[in-house]
């Protein structure tokens, strides 16, 4: 059954429950470049959208399955919010994240962090007007 997987590992090459080198999407410097540009957009459009007490940060790494891109929002209160995924670098290899999606990742995200913020603070806010 182990050998039916593509974790199992193959005998003196990889380990169970790794991958092989050969499965793992490699990028070019300009595609890292890219990738790491494409993910700070999300986050300054991100940062926009929200007001300043809201804290966005983004970061891009390699994982098991390739590069991995991650831009978290911490609200004033309430717990935070992130979005994580990893590109498909072979369907757009010269914009790493589509314009389109990075727009759609940065409305989501805005949205997720003010609905806890308006979650944490529940029936407790006195309205000033009517």
């Amino acid at each position: 059954m182990n050998g039916n997987t593509p974790y199992g590992g193959l005998p003196g090459v990889t380990q169970a429950g790794q991958r092989a080198a050969a499965d793992v999407p490699e990028l070019s410097l300009e595609q890292k470049r890219t990738l790491q540009r494409n993910v700070t957009q999300i986050a300054d459009l991100t940062r926009q959208l929200l007001t300043a007490e809201y804290v966005v940060d983004a970061s891009v790494s390699d994982g098991i399955s390739g590069p991995q891109a991650l831009v978290a929002v911490q609200p004033p209160i309430g717990h935070p919010v992130s979005a994580g995924f990893t590109p498909d670098i072979e369907a757009a290899p010269d914009d790493v994240i589509a314009a389109d999606d990075r727009d759609e990742v940065a409305r989501g995200l805005a949205a997720s962090a003010a609905l806890q913020v308006k979650q944490a603070v529940g029936d407790g806010v006195t309205p000033t007007a009517r």
